[in-house]
């Protein structure tokens, strides 16, 4: 809700899942540029009670397709439910399809094909148990996709996601920051765009491109407003860390590809190989924020992974006292594994995994076990 408002959204309202929010087809495009937190973003074009197929197909006759795409343009559509009476979702999908391809035919004398892949509109239903609601795509490929990524690694974090824990965590530019298991270096990335004011969707394209009603020099305008704001000069210190020289060198990759060779060139972005086990802190203060291995990435959960958290906590105590450490992780039992006490632990999903975000305020000294307390 923040993310889009920030943007002059009118009437925000947070919904199960997501936010609604009216505005300008102009807004529409700005918050595909800008936002870090969003998934997709989609455009209300109808809504209309409903019983059956049939009403279905009466909805779409109430949409101005002509307006949005050309009989000679590809279209795909998706249907998700909850609670609908409709037995079957896939005819659900057919009635509305067939809706959408009769109007176009009906002013046109043509119709546009089906395709399932990489369509030029994209519309969305939605059903609860007595409203249909119609949406078309704007944005295209899932927004975490900001089109710097040159390989995903392994489990790579979204990269939304990694803008979620930044704010949830109350990063600004000005703080240190530091991943000890950067991989290839989602969070680090999304923190140095962030730093320099680069619009999350400079390097990308959007699906709201190839709609008929598509204001280029509106979008021209605002692009060149994004980049015009971008500033190299940014004051920041980000630090990125993993015990795998490939993932590493993954990281500088994606870091210049992101735009990002003038951090790297001078040591505000520094991406290197390292054990978080004995990392140095690069800061007298600061902030770590993390998504440390759990087992759920690559191989089952062991005593492999428990044992390190707990080496990697006392690296903590002993060298970063007065930061603060997020650790994003499906195991509730990392506090324990880290013998440190969190002070806050949001539920998150990374994915289909439950997540806690755990915070550690991190003070001088070593674990000392109490009586009856074993490590």
């Amino acid at each position: 809700a923040d993310d889009v408002d920030a943007r002059g959204a009118r009437e925000v309202r947070e919904e199960v899942g997501g936010v609604a929010f009216g505005g300008t087809r102009e807004l529409g495009y700005a918050v595909n540029l800008h936002s870090r937190i969003a998934s997709r973003v989609l455009w209300q074009v109808g809504r209309r009670g409903y019983t059956n197929e049939q009403h279905l197909y009466d909805a779409t006759q109430e949409v101005r397709w002509q307006d949005l795409m050309s009989a000679q343009q590809t279209l795909r559509v998706d249907v998700t439910a909850s609670r609908s009476p409709l037995k079957s979702l896939e005819f659900a999908m057919l009635r509305i399809k067939d809706g959408i391809v009769d109007r176009l035919r009906t002013l046109s004398g043509a119709r546009p094909s089906i395709d399932r892949q990489d369509p030029d509109v994209r519309v969305f239903a939605y059903l609860d148990g007595r409203t249909v609601t119609l949406y078309v795509d704007l944005s295209g490929e899932p927004l975490f996709k900001r089109g710097w990524r040159a390989d995903k690694g392994e489990a790579p974090l979204k990269e939304n996601l990694a803008a979620g824990l930044l704010a949830l965590a109350g990063w600004t530019p000005e703080v240190p920051l530091l991943d000890p298991f950067c991989g290839s270096g989602t969070i680090v990335i999304e923190a140095a765009t962030i730093a320099t004011r680069r619009a999350p969707g400079l390097n990308r394209s959007f699906a709201f491109e190839r709609l008929a009603n598509f204001d280029r020099a509106a979008w021209r305008r605002l692009k060149d407003r994004a980049m015009a704001a971008v500033d190299d000069t940014a004051t920041t210190l980000i630090v990125g860390s993993d015990i795998s020289t490939r993932v590493v060198e993954q990281a500088r990759t994606n870091a210049g590809l992101a735009g990002l060779d003038a951090l790297l060139s001078d040591g505000r972005l520094r991406l290197e190989a390292g054990d978080a086990r004995t990392v140095e802190a690069p800061a007298e203060h600061g902030m770590i924020i993390s998504n440390p291995p759990y087992g759920e990435q690559s191989a089952p959960r062991s005593s492999t992974v428990p044992k390190m958290m707990g080496e990697v906590g006392d690296r903590l105590k002993a060298a970063f006292p007065g930061w603060h450490a997020w650790f994003l992780t499906s195991d509730r039992q990392l506090p324990r594994q880290m013998r440190l006490s969190e002070t806050r632990k949001p539920v998150l999903y990374n994915g289909a995994l439950e997540c806690r975000f755990f915070r550690f305020e991190l003070v001088g000294g070593r674990y000392r076990p109490r009586a009856g307390n074993l490590p």
